[in-house]
């Protein structure tokens, strides 16, 4: 349901809007600001800023030119592109995910419950006993209706109400309890096992962090006020349509900023914009942007690797020939994020974060939000592939909130789902958390440990009343004490079973759960586990390298966008790209075409110096 309904072709010069079954590989179509890319393909003209955290999760688009490639179902946001289609129907990037999907849910086997395991056997047994109570009690030469009264008491006790009730009663209650809190729990088996989740894996962007970049600082220059660097940066951001350039805007909204108006504003591509305000030039980007036409002091610099090592996007501004500062944008985290993952941990379960991003970004934001193991650069089928190698140490939870994460949640064990992602991730998951908040993950695992505990002890309140009254029922008491059950008594001694048990459900409705201080840690806690870093092809360094010195990075998603067209050459086994330092160190299994290397980064918009 997702995915573009309709594309507009190029069909002898002349716009049509055709189904998207009708495209074919080959065709040319094009796209419009706002709207959503039909199919695979390859820009042939124009430039714009492509959303595509419906495919990767991150938050921040990605900048296009022609002969860069675009996916099915992300979305145009600034420029007019004309495209050609290479792959239409189900070879779309899109459509191999749902079959992921599809794939990983078919592999998954349900779980029996203990109740109908014991069920099989208990109401033969019972009728057996009564059988042979009956035919024990003639042999000794007691009369027809003496025995018969001892082998219906022995029915009538046992009847396995209570063992039927015990399981289903407490689901109900804990899935009202959790209903109650935003906590959807779509299956009696996902609030059954939830509780015995070893491994929690989480999405970094809209699970851990907020999932839109913000203003987190701001570094003016010397003689430089923060008012003043802020509003000279609110003129130049307010034509601009990148989200980095909305993160200034809101932030300059929530100091109540109002930006001028320049003129002569123009956009350059991958490294930053420029216009005029009172005859004075601004410019606005990255440092090789703003270094080309002022003087960065070594401090600034020092301060801009700092800010970028901590995950953050470090943006230049100068007036003229004089530096203004730095005003410093990232995806931050979610107020509860490092809260809910302590919480994780005190309960004795591994936190791993999942993440498209760079691996330095990843590491920063693992390290605020306190997580025990960080996998960065995964697409989709990686995060899926990272979710099989888990499952291997312990039982996984997914918690995520994109279509990227799709393919992950249905292969773990309980999937988890935050409620404000995506219509495709909450119908991958087992359980969805409508409130979005992170701290519900926890909760979830405490209550699904509460329903289980519950579980257990209704299942020995209605082994215990037949453990002691179908001896007693059976009249095995009477030659030693005398002891003998009438059935009506029976009866009531059944009927009090099904009465603790259903009683000891609805106490589930008392349970507190978001009180994190009596969490217990799980007796088969995983102590830690081995996980490979999956941007890395191979562990082997001893081949050759060489460093590639690029112009035009600006942030973490330019480093990725490089790192992935490198490592796209077989004789490639890594790319180790810092957008900070301007290059990309290539590590190689073999001799590579460098003129190639370098026409495959240009292709992507930014220049090989050297």
């Amino acid at each position: 349901d997702l995915s573009p309904k309709t594309a507009v072709l190029l069909r002898s010069g002349k716009e049509v809007t055709v189904p998207i079954e009708q495209v074919h590989k080959g065709d040319q179509f094009v796209v419009r600001p706002g709207e959503s890319i039909p199919v695979d393909g390859v820009i042939l003209e124009g430039a714009s800023a492509v959303n595509e955290s419906a495919l990767t999760g991150e938050s921040i688009p990605v900048d296009k030119a022609a002969g860069d490639s675009v996916s099915a179902a992300t979305i145009n946001q600034s420029g007019f592109l004309r495209c050609e289609a290479t792959r239409v129907g189900e070879d779309t990037t899109l459509s191999q995910i749902i079959r992921m999907v599809s794939d990983a849910a078919a592999t998954k086997a349900p779980i029996a419950k203990i109740a109908d395991k014991v069920s099989g056997i208990f109401v033969p047994a019972v009728i057996a006993i009564a059988i042979v109570t009956i035919a024990v009690w003639l042999l000794v030469g007691q009369t027809v209706g003496y025995a018969l009264a001892r082998g219906i008491s022995v029915l009538v006790i046992s009847c396995p109400c209570a063992l039927g009730l015990a399981t289903p009663v407490a689901i109900m209650v804990g899935n009202g309890v959790g209903a109650k809190h935003g906590i959807l729990f779509k299956t009696a088996v996902s609030l059954e096992e939830a509780g015995k989740v070893q491994i929690v894996a989480l999405d970094k962007t809209g699970t851990i962090t907020c999932g839109e970049p913000k203003v987190t600082d701001i570094l003016p220059a010397e003689n430089v006020t923060e008012q003043e660097l802020l509003t000279l940066a609110l003129a130049l951001e307010q034509k601009s349509e990148h989200p980095l350039a909305k993160a200034i805007l809101q932030y300059g909204e929530e100091q109540q900023l109002t930006a001028s108006a320049v003129s002569d504003f123009q956009a350059l591509p991958g490294n930053g914009l420029t216009g005029v305000l009172n005859g004075s030039k601004l410019c606005g980007g990255n440092y090789q942007c703003v270094a080309a036409v002022a003087a960065v002091p070594d401090e600034m610099q020092q301060q801009a690797r700092t800010l970028a090592e901590s995950g953050k996007t470090p943006l230049f501004f100068s007036r003229d020939n004089q530096l203004l500062g730095i005003i410093a944008v990232a995806d931050v985290l979610k107020e509860e994020s490092p809260e809910a993952i302590r919480q994780l941990q005190h309960m004795g379960i591994q936190v791993v974060m999942l993440t498209g991003d760079n691996e330095q970004t990843a590491k920063a934001i693992g390290k605020q939000a306190g997580v025990d193991h960080v996998i960065a650069g995964v697409l989709p089928d990686g995060k899926e592939a990272v979710i099989r190698k888990l499952a291997a140490q312990g039982k996984v939870a997914m918690v995520g909130d994109g279509i990227n994460d799709a393919p992950a949640l249905t292969r773990a064990d309980i999937g988890i789902a935050i409620g404000a992602g995506t219509d495709v991730a909450i119908d991958a998951a087992d359980i969805v958390l409508m409130k979005s908040r992170l701290t519900d993950v926890p909760a979830a695992i405490r209550l699904s440990r509460a329903a289980l505990r519950n579980i257990h002890e209704n299942l020995f309140w209605a082994f215990i009343y037949n453990i002691i009254g179908i001896p007693l029922a059976a009249g095995v008491w009477i030659p030693l004490f005398g002891w003998k059950l009438n059935p009506m008594f029976g009866a009531a001694a059944m009927s009090l079973s099904s009465f603790c048990v259903v009683t000891n459900a609805l106490r589930l409705n008392l349970f507190q759960l978001n009180r994190s201080d009596r969490d217990k840690k799980l007796k088969n806690a995983v102590a830690a586990i081995q996980l490979e870093q999956q941007s890395a092809k191979s562990s082997d360094d001893s081949g050759m390298q060489v460093t590639l010195h690029i112009k035009g990075m600006m942030c973490g998603h330019c480093e990725a966008t490089v790192k992935k067209c490198l490592e796209a050459f077989p004789e490639v086994d890594e790319a180790i790209v810092s957008h900070t330092e301007g290059t990309a160190v290539v590590k190689l299994n073999a001799p590579a075409d460098l003129a190639a290397l370098k026409k495959a980064v240009t292709e992507q918009g930014y220049q090989v110096k050297k």
